[in-house]
């Protein structure tokens, strides 16, 4: 495994990667446990898309996340589990101890008739199970295929039928604060449209009442008691086996289900873990607050850390109960040293009451992250002052759940930092900027729409059941690369800035205006909360900016559309100011969290007829208020 230690090694290892990517690669690869050795590093192109990292190999993912570390550090502590409610009784599981856990459970999975290559669907809360039974999958060879537990029953079947699932697994109901999610109910309202499913796995964690349906429900404790063996040896994988399905929305579409390989990912993900957030030492405690649902529990919760010998947090609750402090107070009392959150909880938390920061003891804290889009500057300077305390680097990471990795982002201590900027790619991923006439835009200080130009090792390999759609989606724009689908700025030294989703870049007047920017400028007000922006057709500029803001306080009134403007003029320039302000309670949310912008175009549209999919919201009663156009 390669490990970069300083800015001449990351020039290094970048020269190489882009010069010898096999050898490199191999470097990276060398240090994990294989059945069998590759016979080719990587083949196939963005051409003809037939690609595979380390053909040949014969590997378990497991045996790398847990046996491999029963020889050094069996009593280590892998998992600390932080449930719901912080009176209850924290959870810990040393490797040892998890590998037990994983071998039980995949035992079970196999007494249920769960062979390699089958579908087994996920649809719990955060609980440790979850995790258990997403590796349980793994060490048998099933594909997991884990929806967050907070979609709707339809957006369920919908993910059920699509990778046709034969076995269902979820909890009887599942914890957010105060609030209790009926996830086996969920569960039976899926399944009368969802007719993949043999059997469903109930894991009995709040103790509500649920309905069994004979022959096809069974209880997750009862089928694990019965089992007398703690050990299960590992299903032997080729390195293209399938490992996931992950399925993450589209711009129009049903959702796609991304198909992510072994080998590949396997690599990369402790590649990226290892050299993005630095953890040197032993006692060094990571804490992603991501959901398993979501790519990034998949990656930096799952897998990553795992693969790499780390302590970490589990958390199941939310980020406001009992109160706005329980991130912090959650970093005191397991003294977390490296914590990667997504940039919608720091403006939520940075909201409200400083004193519950400056009540814990967060000198703990070396290295802070940020995860999910881009974050404006006025949070990551209240980050980095109130929570860092200007001592820990802050790694603003950027990926998709298609790339399976974090593709550009500061390495902890390494890099030098700039507010909101992505900085340099990781040695091993060649990025491009590209022009509106689809030409490669070479020099410094531009923007343009960011590609890749060369397959790394945990590109998702094709959108499961239609690979005709992958093609279509992310590799027609620009001949020959990956069109991640954002827009970028590259500055004059050559770092990058994420500025939003290409169809989130405005075009006013000729001025290319990233939306993110623009809601930066609008954040620096103090009684703004949060805000989206979007363009809207205008008849003289071609794009118009529509606006929508939630003030800390009841904001209304030409003084305060005034002062906005004067904020964006000042931040940005004239041309940036918003022709259309709007004042809402609240903005549409996917459940992890990220603005539901082809909603708010629509409504800027005045386009509302049909708003399209809102299964993944997490409040769609916003829709209906945002819809009245309310505007300053």
């Amino acid at each position: 495994m390669i490990r970069i230690n300083n800015q001449d090694e990351y020039q290094h290892y970048y020269t190489q990667a882009l010069n010898e990517p096999n050898e490199f690669w191999s470097e990276v690869a060398s240090s994990f446990t294989w059945r069998k050795p590759w016979t080719s590093v990587s083949t196939g192109d963005f051409e003809n898309l037939d690609i595979k990292w380390f053909n040949g190999a014969e590997l378990n993912i497991t045996e790398n996340c847990l046996d491999r570390h029963l020889k050094t550090q069996p009593h280590k502590t892998a998992i600390i589990f932080e449930p719901n409610n912080p009176d209850s009784a924290t959870r810990t599981f040393t490797y040892k101890e998890l590998h037990t856990e994983v071998c039980r459970a995949a035992n079970m999975l196999k007494q249920q008739n769960v062979k390699k290559g089958d579908v087994v669907c996920f649809y719990m809360s955060m609980i440790p199970e979850l995790l258990i039974g997403v590796l349980a999958c793994a060490r048998i060879g099933a594909v997991h295929s884990v929806v967050f537990g907070g979609f709707s029953s339809k957006a369920l079947s919908d993910r059920i039928n699509d990778c046709k699932a034969k076995v269902l697994i979820t909890n009887d109901s599942g914890f957010r604060g105060t609030k209790e999610v009926l996830l086996k109910n969920i569960c039976d309202k899926a399944l009368e449209t969802s007719p993949s499913i043999s059997t469903v796995i109930i894991k009995k964690h709040s103790g509500s009442p649920v309905n069994l349906k004979s022959n096809r429900d069974f209880w997750w404790d009862e089928l694990t008691n019965k089992i007398t063996s703690s050990d299960c040896l590992p299903e032997v994988m080729q390195a293209e086996d399938p490992l996931f399905i992950l399925y993450t929305s589209g711009s129009t579409g049903k959702p796609k289900g991304l198909l992510h390989t072994t080998a590949g990912y396997m690599v990369f993900a402790q590649y990226s873990f290892e050299n993005v957030f630095q953890m040197k030492s032993d006692n060094d405690i990571f804490w992603c607050t991501a959901d398993i649902g979501w790519i990034t529990g998949h990656s930096y919760i799952t897998y990553g850390p795992l693969l790499a010998g780390v302590t970490q947090v589990m958390f199941e609750g939310v980020p406001n109960w009992p109160d706005a402090g329980r991130f912090w107070q959650t970093i005191d009392k397991h003294k977390v040293t490296h914590f990667y959150t997504a940039p919608t909880a720091i403006r939520a938390l940075e909201a409200c009451d400083i004193n519950l920061v400056k009540k814990q003891n967060l000198s703990s804290l070396k290295v802070l992250g940020s995860v999910g889009e881009p974050i404006n500057v006025e949070a990551w300077d209240w980050y980095n002052k109130n929570v860092g305390h200007k001592n820990c680097p802050i790694v603003d990471t950027w990926w998709q759940t298609e790339t399976g990795g974090i593709m550009i982002s500061p390495l902890a201590g390494i890099t030098n930092t700039i507010p909101c900027f992505a900085m340099s790619p990781l040695p091993g991923v060649q990025l491009k900027l590209m022009d509106a006439q689809g030409q490669v835009v070479e020099e410094n200080g531009v923007e343009g729409n960011l590609v890749i130009t060369a397959p790394w090792p945990s590109i998702a390999r094709t959108i499961y059941g239609d690979h005709n759609r992958y093609k279509d989606v992310y590799f027609s724009d620009y001949k020959g690369t990956y069109f991640t689908g954002d827009g970028a700025k590259r500055d004059d030294n050559g770092f990058y800035r994420i500025i939003g989703r290409v169809d989130d870049v405005m075009n006013v007047s000729g001025h290319r205006i990233g939306t993110a920017e623009v809601e930066d400028a609008l954040n620096q007000h103090p009684q703004v909360v949060e805000s989206a922006v979007v363009g809207y057709p205008h008849n003289i500029k071609g794009q118009g900016i529509y606006a929508y803001i939630i003030c800390l306080n009841k904001c209304e009134g030409e003084a305060l559309k005034t002062e906005l403007l004067d904020t964006v003029t000042q931040q940005i320039g004239a041309f940036a100011k918003p022709d259309k302000i709007q004042v809402v309670s609240g903005l549409p949310k996917t459940r992890s969290g990220k603005i539901m912008r082809r909603i708010l175009r629509k409504v800027a549209n005045n386009d509302t007829s049909d708003l399209g999919d809102t299964s993944t919201l997490l409040n769609p009663e916003i829709v209906e208020e945002v819809m009245k156009r309310n505007t300053l």
